[in-house]
C-alpha cells in the first residue's frame, strides 16, 4: 500500500496526495486528483514565482521601494517590511525580525499592478498558469491567500520547481537560499523559530522545529503549507516533491500528522526509491 495512503487516517473529508520526481514524473497518488481546493497560504508559493517571472522580465526589481519606509520588493519578498500578519500596522523595525505577512505579498501585487498596469491574477495566469498548463488554477483575490486549484495542476508546478522552465535556474536557486539570515519570527501554528528561515516568498526547512516538514527532510526543503489544510514542499537533494491537500482547515490535527507523514515520504523514497 503505497505511503500517501495515510491520508485515509487523517480526520477529514476529502484528502488528495501527489508525489512528483525530478523528471516530473508522478512518483505515487493518492486521491482525487481533479477536485478543486482553496490553497490558503499556499497561494503563495504560485503568487512568488509569478514575482520572479516579473524580476527576470525587469518588471520589478528587488531594489524598488514598496511598502513602508525603506521597505523594498526584497523586504516584502522575505517577510521583514515589518508589517503585521493581515493588516498594514507596523510590528518590527525594518529587517530586524521574519515579521510572516499577508499583507507585504498584497503590497508586492499592488507594486507589480502599477508597474505592468495588469492585474495581479491577469500577470499570474500569463506568466505562470497558462504557460504551465495550470487550466484549474486561479488567484481570485489576494495574492497572499485567495488561491484555487487541484493536485493534478500543482503537481505540474510542483516539478517546474524543481526543474524550472519559466524562470533561469540560477534565480531560482538564489530565491530559495536564505535571505536576511539569523532573524527569528513567529511560524504560524508552530510558534517561536530562530531562525525562521526564508527565501524569496519560499519558507525554508531550516533548523525549525516544531514543524510541518519531517525531521529527516534536508534544512533546504522549501515550500509552503496553507491554513485550508494544504501544502506543497520541494526536496531539491532527493529530487521529489509533494503536493497534498485537504478540506479541513489547519489545525491540531494536522500538527500532529503532517510532519509523520512527510517523514514517511522521505524515508521511504530514500531507502526504495518508489512510494
Amino acid at each position: 500500500m503505497s505511503v500517501l495512503a495515510q491520508i485515509e487516517q487523517w480526520p477529514v473529508d476529502n484528502a488528495v496526495s501527489v508525489v512528483v520526481n525530478g523528471d516530473g514524473a508522478i512518483v505515487a497518488e493518492y486521491g482525487d486528483t481533479k477536485r478543486v481546493y482553496p490553497l490558503a497560504s499556499v497561494t503563495k508559493l504560485l503568487s512568488s514565482y509569478a514575482f520572479l517571472i516579473a524580476l527576470e522580465e525587469e518588471a520589478i526589481t528587488l531594489e524598488d521601494p514598496a511598502g513602508p519606509e525603506d521597505s523594498t520588493v526584497h523586504h516584502l519578498l522575505a517577510h521583514t517590511a515589518g508589517y503585521d500578519f493581515d493588516s498594514k500596522t507596523i510590528r518590527y523595525a525594518l529587517g530586524t525580525k521574519r515579521g510572516y505577512s499577508n499583507t507585504g505579498f498584497e503590497v508586492l501585487a499592488e507594486h507589480l499592478e502599477k508597474e505592468t498596469g495588469m492585474s495581479f491574477s491577469e500577470y499570474a495566469q500569463e506568466a505562470v498558469f497558462t504557460p504551465l498548463g495550470m487550466g484549474n488554477t486561479e488567484i481570485a483575490g489576494s495574492c497572499a491567500k485567495d488561491g484555487r486549484s487541484n493536485a493534478e495542476d500543482l503537481s505540474i508546478f510542483a516539478a517546474e520547481l524543481l526543474n524550472p522552465t519559466l524562470v533561469a535556474a540560477e534565480t531560482m536557486q538564489d530565491a530559495t537560499q536564505v535571505h536576511y539570515e539569523n532573524l527569528a519570527g513567529i511560524l504560524p501554528g508552530y510558534g517561536r523559530q530562530d531562525p525562521n528561515d526564508w527565501g524569496l516568498g519560499f519558507e525554508i526547512h531550516g533548523t525549525k522545529d516544531p514543524h510541518w516538514l519531517g525531521t529527516n527532510q534536508s534544512r533546504s526543503t522549501f515550500g509552503h503549507f496553507g491554513q485550508s489544510g494544504t501544502f506543497l514542499w520541494v526536496d531539491i537533494d532527493q529530487k521529489i516533491a509533494c503536493v497534498t491537500l485537504t478540506d479541513r482547515s489547519f489545525g491540531k490535527w494536522a500538527t500532529q500528522t503532517w510532519a509523520k507523514f512527510n517523514y514517511s515520504i522521505a524515508l521511504t523514497y530514500r531507502t526504495t526509491g518508489q512510494l
